[in-house]
């Protein structure tokens, strides 16, 4: 992501927890995070995760459509967040050998639909670029694929993952030569 996309979003949790009320005390309890992290995220210190992101943007009571409205690069390109395998957390649920987790997203759903997919994309699938109504979430199971975005690709490997609005103009293309598949979610989120 670029810096300027990330000053924003640092600008936009500030600016609607000022609107809120809440103090930087408050959006770290209802986040689950410190109150030092809040700040330096706040004044672009440092970079949330897309895990953390989302959780602050839950606390705020914020539609994650609304947050994400209107917000562009210098270069006008869509906000789209991407995590790379090797950024994965890995922790441990229970005391058992061979058991091996990693937490790519966590999603707290409250009046919304989630539907979850498995696409697979033949070597020579293609389709025109096409908007949803909801965030999308993508997990690459096997294969290379190339997401297009208006003028913007992104190239995601076996376990990169990427969320993004589904309002963005998209499409994806296997870029090798047997079927590719990943893991879609889409959240759809109830208007008010």
């Amino acid at each position: 992501m670029e810096e300027d996309i990330l000053i924003q979003i640092s600008n936009r949790i500030k600016e609607r927890r000022r609107e809120k009320n809440i103090t930087v005390q408050e959006l770290a309890v209802r986040a689950n995070v410190s109150k030092g992290l809040i700040s330096q995220i706040e004044n672009s210190r440092t970079i949330p995760s897309l895990i953390v992101l989302i959780d602050i943007i839950k606390a705020l009571e914020i539609d994650l459509n609304e947050f994400f409205k209107d917000m562009r690069s210098k270069s006008n390109h869509p906000p789209v967040l991407v995590k790379r395998k090797h950024e994965y957390d890995h922790f441990e649920k229970e005391h058992a050998d061979g058991f091996h987790y990693q937490r790519i997203f966590t999603q707290s759903i409250s009046q919304s639909t989630v539907d979850i997919v498995i696409l697979e994309l033949e070597p020579d699938a293609s389709r025109p670029l096409v908007e949803t109504e909801a965030f999308e979430y993508k997990y690459i199971l096997s294969g290379q694929i190339a997401y297009q975005f208006n003028d913007d690709t992104i190239t995601l490997n076996q376990g990169d993952s990427m969320l993004f609005d589904g309002r963005i103009p998209h499409t994806p293309k296997n870029m090798g030569d047997t079927t590719a598949s990943m893991l879609v979610i889409y959240f759809f989120e109830e208007k008010k």
